[in-house]
């Protein structure tokens, strides 16, 4: 539900406020065109926030989502300046939400089924989010939300192999082992191994989704979409921008 606490007057623009497990992204679309997106660092925010409003005095509409705690502080802010909107498993979505337990299905995953949903009507999707985890989210043709899966991100299993053995190196991925199976030194396994078994997964998955459901559309998305859409075998359409996509259209849809 929508609280507003101040005059529209002929303010028509949207901003979306998307918290991650990272980085705070803020975006304004007008009439469903992105003017303008920012990432940012937490400590950032309410000065990045004051920019948005005072170069954009149109904005009128607003939604937040959060997968993590934030200061109420900046909810507030939302709030006196526009028609505010947070995001939650009970907000109304213009897709059919067949998970077992809606209550706790990520908010991400709502947004990201949100904009295939809107995008891709009448088409299978699924929507792969390459970020902390690796999300797998699936959309049939009539606009039903069935499930996915969930699996560690790159930086995830980086970071596993580090803590959970005694001598093996903390590893940052390097381009430079792009399409090599072979690592002449441990960084090299590592970082051959994170790539490879993380493109091979996702190849995987497509493969099988494939095998249930014909004319599937694929979405790479995600802060490591870039990377792994280089390695992975399967046809797909990135964009860094989907998931805020998606909460534009669920901010429209309440309004």
């Amino acid at each position: 539900m929508f609280l507003c606490i101040f005059e529209k007057q002929n303010r028509r623009m949207n901003l979306i406020v998307d918290i991650g497990n990272t980085l705070v992204k803020v975006a304004v679309f007008q009439n469903d065109k992105l003017i303008e997106v920012d990432s940012m660092e937490q400590n950032l925010f309410e000065k990045k926030i004051n920019y948005f409003f005072k170069t954009y005095p149109k904005i009128s509409h607003s939604i937040l989502s959060s997968v993590q705690e934030h200061p109420l502080t900046w909810e507030k802010i939302l709030q006196q300046k526009t028609c505010f909107i947070k995001l939650t498993s009970a907000t109304p979505v213009f897709f059919s939400n067949r998970y077992l337990t809606p209550n706790t299905l990520g908010i991400d995953r709502i947004a990201l089924v949100a904009s295939a949903a809107y995008n891709f009507p009448n088409k299978n999707v699924l929507v792969i989010d390459a970020g902390t985890c690796i999300t797998y989210d699936f959309l049939n043709k009539t606009k039903e939300y069935l499930g996915g899966a969930i699996s560690p991100g790159i930086k995830m299993r980086a970071k596993a192999m580090h803590q959970y053995t005694g001598k093996l190196p903390l590893v940052e991925l390097n381009m430079d082992i792009e399409n090599k199976i072979l690592g002449k030194n441990t960084q090299q396994c590592m970082q051959i191994g994170v790539l490879k078994a993380t493109s091979l997964e996702i190849d995987g998955f497509i493969e099988e989704y494939k095998d249930v459901y014909e004319d599937l559309t694929i979405i790479l998305t995600g802060g490591d979409s870039q990377v792994l859409s280089k390695n992975v075998k399967n046809s797909i359409f990135a964009s860094s921008n989907f998931l805020i996509e998606g909460l534009n259209q669920i901010l429209e849809f309440n309004k």
